[in-house]
C-alpha cells in the first residue's frame, strides 16, 4: 500500500476490503510522504519492520528483488489524487499490478498515458469505484442492459453531501484539506470527489456512454478554492438524456448517492444509504422491491451477495467485491492463465480514462460560453 498511514480514512477502508476474503495479505507499504510518520504506521499495522518504507520508490525496487511468493504482487494507491498517476506509473515500470482509488488521474492526458502503459505492460489495473459493487447495483445493470425496462429515456442521478457546508479546511481537518486544494485534488473538488461516483454508476449500469454534457459548478464557500456543488445535463451514447447533481454543501444531507433510471416499460431506483434494496416500477404491473439474498435477484447480484437475506451489507462489502474480483483475475495471472480483465467485473484502466474524460468535460463546459461540451472518446 502507498499512502494510507496514520490519520488517514480511505487507507483502512481498504485494508479491511481487501483482506474479508482471505485472498489477499497486507505484506509492505510506503504509508506516509513522511517517513517516519510511515514507520510509525506500519508498527500499528504489526508490519515488520523492514517491509516498511519511507518512500515508495524504495519500496517498488527493494520488493522487485525479492523472491517471487515473498515479494508484493500488487499496490493499492490511497493517496490525494495528485499522487495516482506518479505511483501507478513507477509501479508498472517495476513490473507490479495496481490498485488506484479514485478520481484515476489529475488530468484527461496523463489517464491516457496511464491506459497505454497498462497496455503495454500486459499488467492488471483496478481503479477502486466502489459503489459499483453493490449487489442491487449489479442487478439494476441486469435489468437495464437486459432490455428489461426497455429503451431508456432518462437518468437522474445524485450525490448530495452537506460536510463542507462551511469552510472546514481551515480547520486543519485533513480530508477537506486536501480535498479543497486544487495542487492535491485537481480541477475541481465536488465532481472529481463525488460527482465521479455519479458519472461511473451511471455508465455502469446504463451500458451506455456519456458523449455531451452541459455543466455548471458553483463555489459557494466564500474563500474555497474549488467547487462544492454541480449541476450537470448529459446526453448518452444509446440517446438517453440525463441529470447529475453532485453537492457537498447539502445541509443535513450525509451520503445520499441515488440513481434512477426510466425506461419505456419500466424504471428502477436505487439508494445507496438504503444499499440492499432495488425499487422497480412496471407500466403494467405492480411496483417490486428487489433484496439482496432472494431467490428472484439475478445471477451477478448473487454472486456479490454475502449474507443472508435482512442482514445488512453496504459500503464495506461492496469495496470487498471489487477487491474480491480483482484477486480472481489476479489469482489466475500468477498461476499462469491468459486473462482479459474485462471478463472479470471490476472498474479497470478504461473506466479511469471515461471518469477523467468526463471531468474535463464539465470543468470546460462550466469555463465555457457553449452550451454543450463533447465528452472526449
Amino acid at each position: 500500500m502507498v499512502g494510507g498511514g496514520r490519520g488517514a480514512f480511505i487507507g483502512a477502508v481498504h485494508r479491511i476490503a481487501a483482506q474479508m476474503d482471505g485472498k489477499i495479505e497486507l505484506v509492505c507499504g510506503a504509508f506516509s510522504s513522511t517517513p517516519h510518520k510511515s514507520k510509525e504506521s506500519g508498527k500499528d499495522l504489526l508490519l515488520p519492520s523492514d517491509r516498511v518504507y519511507g518512500r515508495y520508490r524504495k519500496m517498488f525496487r527493494k520488493e522487485a528483488k525479492l523472491p517471487e511468493g515473498e515479494r508484493m504482487d500488487f499496490v493499492s494507491i490511497v493517496t490525494p489524487n495528485n499522487m495516482h498517476y506518479p505511483i501507478a506509473m513507477a509501479a508498472l515500470d517495476a513490473g507490479f499490478h495496481v490498485v488506484c482509488d479514485k478520481p484515476m488521474t489529475m488530468t484527461l492526458a496523463e489517464a491516457k498515458n496511464l491506459e497505454r502503459k497498462v497496455k503495454s505492460t500486459k499488467l492488471l489495473f483496478c481503479l477502486t469505484h466502489n459503489y459499483t459493487g453493490n449487489p442491487m447495483v449489479k442487478e439494476a445493470r441486469r435489468l437495464v442492459v437486459g432490455g428489461k425496462l426497455g429503451k431508456v429515456r432518462r437518468v437522474v442521478v445524485e450525490y448530495p453531501q452537506g460536510w463542507l457546508a462551511t469552510r472546514l479546511e481551515t480547520s486543519g481537518q485533513k480530508q477537506a484539506a486536501w480535498r479543497t486544494n486544487p495542487k492535491r485534488a485537481g480541477a475541481t473538488c465536488c465532481m472529481g470527489d463525488i460527482g465521479s461516483h455519479c458519472e461511473n454508476l451511471t455508465e455502469y449500469i446504463t451500458g451506455s456512454e456519456i458523449r455531451e454534457l452541459c455543466a455548471d459548478l458553483t463555489i459557494f464557500v466564500k474563500g474555497r478554492l474549488l467547487d462544492d456543488d454541480g449541476s450537470v445535463l448529459i446526453r448518452l451514447k444509446n440517446g438517453t438524456r440525463g441529470i447529475l447533481w453532485a453537492s457537498q454543501i447539502a445541509v443535513g444531507e450525509e451520503n445520499g448517492l441515488n440513481i434512477r433510471v426510466y425506461g419505456e416499460k419500466g424504471a428502477l431506483e436505487w439508494h445507496q444509504q438504503e444499499p440492499n434494496t432495488l425499487i422497480v416500477h412496471w407500466t403494467n404491473k405492480p411496483t417490486e422491491v428487489r433484496r439482496t439474498s432472494t431467490p428472484f435477484v439475478g445471477k451477478e447480484a448473487a454472486a456479490n451477495t454475502r449474507l443472508p437475506a435482512g442482514h445488512p451489507e453496504g459500503y464495506l462489502e461492496a469495496f470487498a467485491n471489487i477487491y474480491n474480483n480483482f484477486a480472481q483475475a489476479l489469482t489466475n495471472v500468477l498461476e499462469g492463465r491468459k486473462v482479459r480483465e474485462t471478463d472479470y467485473d471490476y472498474p479497470n484502466v478504461h473506466d479511469g480514462v471515461r471518469g477523467m474524460a468526463f471531468l474535463d468535460a464539465v470543468v470546460n463546459s462550466a469555463r465555457s460560453k457553449e452550451k454543450w461540451v463533447k465528452v472526449p472518446n
